[in-house]
Formats: structure tokens, sequence, C-alpha cells
């Protein structure tokens, strides 16, 4: 016999009635006790505070609904103004900080408000960047960085920075120094150096180095030869993870590895030799491809070229490392007997995290260590003595940090531990985020090393006291002369490097990519070594040949789209496979796909699968499926004359037409196998992907982010 449940006369119970505009829908749980023992007095208590309970979680009931909302309104406007006064009071005062900060110290210096305090330590003083102890004195570290006459900044702060004396207070003291800073008019130079396309006009020199006399280069990578089948390049790596693999052996060491048909057996011994084996090889490779670049090279009148860092992969990390000979000697010696008969001129850049000027021991040992990777691959090139000079290292001085002349010292310590062979391949080159060349240029004619000049770096961070923007102050006869002596001093031939920022770039960030392409020259020597840092890399250095006629011009042909004659030919063939288990319901990924209709598949009840344009073995257990696959025909192009242009030196293309270098993409047949239209067996999607190819063809991306 099924109880019935008592009602119970709690408010809770009554009947609901239909919620109003602005009434929560979500039901109302008031917390009670039993209501067996349930006083009047009890009941109004805990109903008062159930009440309070969901005014707070769920906003007051019917009555209230209006006043609340107009106090939460006006609360709410109250603190987003306030939150806007305080966004606009900090932009304001970033701002004129920033400004601050761009002036010379020394220009400054008369009129700091600590009267001959320098502006950096004012601001540091303001903003808490010095240490201190809890009563607010400065720490023997801190004072140890003030200066002797700085009295205002070594004394204690009046209270924690960032926090107001009282609410509705400045953060910033009004009889500080650093709102002194803020407050102080701004002149007009510096608010039109603030801004990106307001900045003063670069001043670039009308002159043209020509007729040229010079060589003309490109960084480490080929497009034209990147793009070949089988590729030509030499920058091939690989993971750390695959080192680690690679120490176990192939299940067959005798034949080359496959993912399937002969992968890493896990199940062997696994030694350290084999996964430097294997890193090696990848080095050899790369090592190998660099006789093609510079033949190739050489065919359109390019002789220099800059080595790439990642040739040998790891080769100078602290645990996967190794040494270059005698494995790679035979190697690097025939690129350098190549080099040597061409008269190509090879150098190497150090990557960005080389840096001697580093505080971090850590940073200065694999700096050095990756430095002398670089001196032991250009010497085992064996190039004869004065291109054994021009092969040299370029690297940036890197970071500031404590300040740029503890920076330049620390340089000096570590640059006098290199060896011989390392300091006489050193270069130094100026950047575009701290070092300008009147930053460099001294300490290069102290400690006799030269010095590349990057016109573009240049153009993004320059001394504003010795020089403006442009090519035309930084190329006059006196700097360009303290330049050129840094090289010949030592008996190398000079370097200089050119680049543009892309269309459109106003700020510093963004003028610091390199463009696809250069238009011009820099006013630089007419017989100089000028390396294009472009995006697009040989194809930059033949817009220049083509612009301006230089040397070599008539040898560069126009490529016919998505065809290559200077390479073996390509034929597509459909091929039957296996691709599983019919009975299993296994298929094949990407496959077209459909179930048999009303047949069961062999292991009891799952339905049997074939692919479309494929077919099952007469006893159904095999599945199987014709596939277009590409297949090169060997022997039609010799090894000499592959990927070089063919007779006609079909090798240039467009700007942002990159994609002349790929084969024409596929377009589905409407009704065959994976290109019906939707109405046929295949997946219908053969329309969509027919449209997409031919989006991607005809709009084409013309990016120019790194």
């Amino acid at each position: 016999m099924t109880r019935k449940r008592k009602a119970s006369s709690s408010p809770s119970n009554k009947d609901p009635e239909t919620p109003t505009e602005g009434t929560s829908l979500r039901p109302e749980v008031i917390l009670r006790r039993s209501s067996r023992r349930l006083t009047s007095k009890d009941h109004n208590e805990d109903e008062a505070k159930t009440r309070e309970m969901q005014e707070t979680m769920h906003g007051p009931r019917d009555g209230d609904t209006g006043r609340s909302r107009q106090r939460a309104r006006a609360g709410m406007e109250e603190a987003i103004e306030g939150l806007k006064r305080l966004e606009k009071q900090f932009e304001e005062n970033t701002r004129r900080d920033k400004l601050r900060l761009r002036k010379d110290d020394d220009r400054l210096s008369s009129d700091s408000p600590s009267g001959g305090t320098s502006l950096k330590a004012v601001i540091s003083h303001a903003v808490g960047t010095r240490k201190r102890t809890k009563d607010g004195s400065l720490s023997e570290k801190g004072k140890a960085q003030v200066p002797a006459d700085d009295e205002q900044a070594q004394r204690p702060l009046k209270r924690p920075f960032g926090t107001p004396k009282k609410p509705g207070d400045s953060l910033v003291d009004e009889d500080s120094d650093y709102q002194e800073v803020l407050e102080a008019p701004l002149s007009e130079d510096a608010e039109v150096s603030d801004r990106g396309p307001g900045r003063p006009l670069p001043v670039n020199s009308g002159y043209l180095p020509l007729p040229w006399k010079g060589r003309l280069g490109y960084a480490c990578l080929n497009t034209y030869l990147r793009a070949a089948k089988p590729s030509v390049f030499s920058s091939r790596t690989c993971r750390i993870d695959s080192i680690l693999k690679h120490r176990h052996p192939l299940r067959d060491p005798s034949q080359p590895e496959h993912p399937k048909l002969n992968p890493i057996d896990n199940t062997q011994e696994y030694h350290v030799k084999h996964g430097q084996k294997f890193v090696q090889d990848l080095g050899l490779a790369n090592a190998r491809d660099i006789v093609k670049m510079l033949r190739w090279n050489d065919k359109y009148n390019i002789k220099f070229m800059r080595l790439s860092s990642e040739m040998f992969p790891f080769a100078s990390h602290p645990e996967h490392g190794y040494k270059l000979a005698p494995f790679a000697s035979e190697v690097l010696a025939e690129v350098g007997k190549v080099a040597t008969q061409l008269g190509h001129r090879l150098t190497t850049h150090p990557g960005q995290f080389t840096q001697l000027g580093s505080p971090h021991e850590k940073v200065i040992t694999a700096s050095i260590r990756d430095l002398e990777y670089h001196d032991e691959m250009l010497s085992l090139l064996r190039l004869p003595p004065q291109q054994d000079r021009d092969a040299v290292m370029i690297l940036h001085m890197g970071g500031v940090y404590e300040g740029k002349s503890q920076t330049l010292d620390r340089f000096r310590k570590n640059y006098a531990a290199l060896s011989l062979s390392v300091k006489s391949r050193l270069v130094l080159e100026n950047d575009d985020v701290s070092w300008s060349v009147h930053d460099l240029l001294p300490i290069c004619e102290e400690l006799n090393i030269p010095l590349v000049l990057d016109y573009h770096h240049h153009n993004i961070v320059f001394d504003s006291s010795q020089c403006r923007e442009g090519t035309y102050d930084i190329s006059q006869p006196e700097i360009m002369a303290r330049i050129a002596k840094t090289w010949t001093r030592k008996g190398i031939k000079q370097k200089m490097h050119y680049s543009e920022p892309c269309a459109g770039a106003v700020t510093g960030r963004d003028r610091r990519k390199h463009s696809p392409r250069v238009a011009t020259l820099p006013p630089c020597p007419n017989d100089m070594d000028l390396m294009i840092e472009a995006k697009d890399k040989e194809q930059a250095v033949f817009e220049l040949m083509r612009n301006f006629k230089l040397p070599g011009f008539e040898r560069i042909g126009d490529m016919i789209p998505h065809e290559r004659s200077d390479q073996n030919p390509v034929v597509r063939k459909v091929v039957t496979k296996d691709v599983g288990d019919a009975g299993k319901g296994k298929r094949k990924r990407g496959a077209q796909v459909d179930k048999a209709d009303g047949d069961k598949g062999a292991n009891g009840g799952e339905e049997d699968i074939v692919v479309a344009d494929g077919k099952i073995d007469g006893d159904g257990d095999t599945l199987k499926a014709e596939e277009v696959v590409d297949e090169t025909i060997p022997g039609v192009v010799s090894a000499e004359d592959f990927g070089m242009g063919g007779k006609d030196g079909r090798v240039y293309w467009p700007p942002g037409r990159e994609d002349w270098l790929k084969a024409a993409p596929r377009i589905p047949k409407k009704g065959v196998g994976n290109g019906g239209n939707g109405n046929d067996k295949g997946n219908g999607k053969g329309k969509g992907k027919a449209k997409k190819a031919s989006k991607e063809e005809n709009d084409y991306d013309d990016s120019c982010g790194e």
C-alpha cells in the first residue's frame, strides 16, 4: 500500500504564479527545518534569513527589483567611469615616460629636477626598480648602482610605490621627481618621434652604384631548388626525440628506413652511436646539396651565399653535439673545392642566441661552443687564403641587460677568451633592436673587429645625435671610411647587408620584417659584396639584376606556371592497394566507402565495406582500393642538368607567385570517385574542391610576414 504524501502548509508549496518580467525563472529553494516542531517565531526568522540569502545570490524579490536595479546601474556606471579615468591616466603617464626615456641622458641632465642627476636614476627611483629593504632604504646592491651625487635617489621611499596616500589621491607624489618629469612639457620633436607615420622623413641618397662590379648574394635557401623533386636544400633537421628514437637499430639495417616496411625496432638494444649517425647523415645530405646550389648560382652569376647554421643539426648542443671531423671532412672539402673553382664567397651568421655580452655564464658557454662549430665548418672547406679570410661569421651584440657599457665590458672579456681562429672570422653587425652603427664602431676599432653595415637595421635603430634615418647620412665619406678601415686592416673583403621593410609597415616592430624583394640598390661602393636579405631569396637578387640590367640578367627566363623541364617527368598511375580486412570493418583513411546493401560482414553482423573505385577479393576478406599516385620516370634528365632551369633558364617567378614552383592543383572530375557532385557514389566534395583549388590558384596570398 502506497502512503500518500501529506501536503505541507509551508509557503513554498503554494501554487506557482506566472513569472513577471524581471523575475528570475529559477525555482526558489527555501531552506527550512522540519515542519513538525516549527514555531511561528522560528518560521519567521528562517524565512527572513532565507530571503536575505536569496537576495544575495539571485537578487531582490519583486518589490525591490526596480530600486535595486537603479542602485546597481548607478554603481556600475560609476565604476566604469573610474576605470576609464585610471586607464587614461595610465596611458598618459606611460606615454610621457617613454618619450622622456628616449632622450639622451647627457642632454637631459641639465633639465633634470635633481640638478645633474640622470633621468634614468629619477625614473628608477620612482618606479622602485632598485632593491630596497623593508624600511624603504636602499639595499647594498641598490646603493652600488646609484651615483654618488644622486642624493634624491638614495632617500627612503615614503610609501610602497603604487599605493595612494588616501582614497582618490594620485598614485604618484605631487612633490616627487617622477611627477615633475610627467608634468614637464613635451617638446615637438619628442611628440613627432613617438608617432610611427609622423616621424621625420628618412633622408635617402640618390646615388646608385652603377656600373655594378660587386657580388650579390642571398642567405641559405634557394626557393627554386627547394621546390624541386627531389628537393635540394641545406637545412634538413630533426627533433631531439628523433635522435633518441634512432638509437635503436632498424629492423633491417641493410635497407633504407621506411615507416612500415623497415621501421625502427624498439625491441633491440639501443646505442648512442646509432642516434648520432642518424643526425650526422642529415648533415652530410645538407652539405652535398651545397655543391648543386653553388653550380646553380654560378650559372646565373650569383657568386655570394650564406651557409645555413643548421647544416649540421645539433652540432653545438651540450649533450647531443659532435665534431665535424672526420666524418664530414671529405664532403666539406668537396664544397670548398667547387667554391674555389667558381670564385664564390661563403659566410655564416650564427643565431640570435649566440651572445658574448650576456651576463649569464650558460649563455656564454653555449655561444663559444656555437662559434667553434661555425669556425670548424668553414675551416674544413679548405679554401685558399683570401677566400678563407673572407669566410666570416657575422654576429650581433645581443641584449643590453644592465646597460650598454656593462655589456661591452663583458664582450671585451669574453672576446679575449676566444681562439685565434674564431677571432679571425668574427665580425659584428648593427641590429634593429638596441645596437646602432655608432654604438658598435668604437668597440670594433678598439678590438680590431670588422663592422657589417646593415642599411635596413640602421633605418630602425640609429643615433639621432649623429645622423638621421635613411641612407644619406650613414653613407657620408667620414663614416664610410671608418667602417671600411675595420675590414682593410685585417685583409678581409668588405661586405654589407641590404633589405627593405614590408609595404605599409609603420611601427618599429613591423618595419623589422623583411620584404619579399627589394626595389633598389643602396649607396654602397660599386664593388661591394652585398647580401640581399629578403624572403624570396635568389628571386630578390634576380629582381635587382633585371631592374638595373646587372651582369647576368639576360640568363634569367620566366617560368612556365606549374611546369619544369629540368627534372624527370612525373606520370600518374592507378595503383591497387590492400587497405585492410573487410570483415573487421577497417577502411583506408581518407577513402570514400559505402556499405553493401543488405549484406552482413564475415564476422557476425558487421557489414562489409567497399572503397569507391575499389573492390573486395573473391572471398570477401581483403579490402582493396585503387589510388592515383605520382611516379617519376628516371633517366630523362641527367644529374648535371637537374634543377638548372633548362636550356632557356626558366627560373624566375613573379612576386607573389611562389605557387608556380609547384605542380598544378588537381581538380577532380565530376561523378568519378571522390570527385562526385553529390548525386553519384562519390563523397560529393569534388565540386567544392575544384572551386577551392581554383581560388587558391587565382588569389595567391602575397603576405610578407616572417
